[in-house]
């Protein structure tokens, strides 16, 4: 074997075992991706109960109601549909009726109702996450420089 062909069979290793790496890496994070769901997504495609979701929309008006040991259940909405949810922690402070929100959990098998392990609530007046602010749009309902859609400003 001459120096050319070393020097290919030693390229072509490295690209066998940077191919092979990629893989195992792929496969590893496909268990742990996902994907961003509006209340109607979710409600008109049945998911199977586990099923990791990040469910976003606006927390509708007048459905916090706070529960024993820091449980709360509340609706997100996105003016379509609505989807219950029920979540066992602090909640944020920015968290209130009528502001953005993206949970992230699993729907509960025998209730119907999806169980958030986190609540992400928007950081300022001018912030919504893209994925909300998108389906929101897409619904015709989101306008630019409304910081809180569907909200009524005083």
């Amino acid at each position: 074997m001459n120096r050319k062909q070393k020097r290919l069979s030693i390229i072509a290793g490295g690209a066998v075992f940077l191919i092979a790496a990629a893989a195992l890496i792929t496969s590893a994070l496909r268990e742990q991706i996902v994907f961003f769901n509006s209340p109607t997504d979710v409600l008109s495609q049945p998911l199977a109960p586990g099923t990791r979701v990040r469910l976003g929309g606006l927390v509708e008006k007048g459905s916090i109601k706070r529960g024993e040991n820091s449980s709360v259940t509340f609706l997100v909405t996105d003016t379509n549909a609505s989807v219950k949810i029920r979540y066992i922690g602090i909640l944020p402070d920015l968290f209130r009726e009528g502001q953005g929100v993206v949970t992230e959990g699993v729907f509960s098998a025998d209730e119907g109702t999806f169980m958030a392990d986190s609540v992400l609530a928007k950081h300022d007046e001018n912030y919504m996450p893209k994925e909300v602010a998108d389906s929101l749009k897409a619904q015709g309902v989101w306008q630019d420089g409304d910081p809180t859609p569907g909200v009524e400003t005083q």
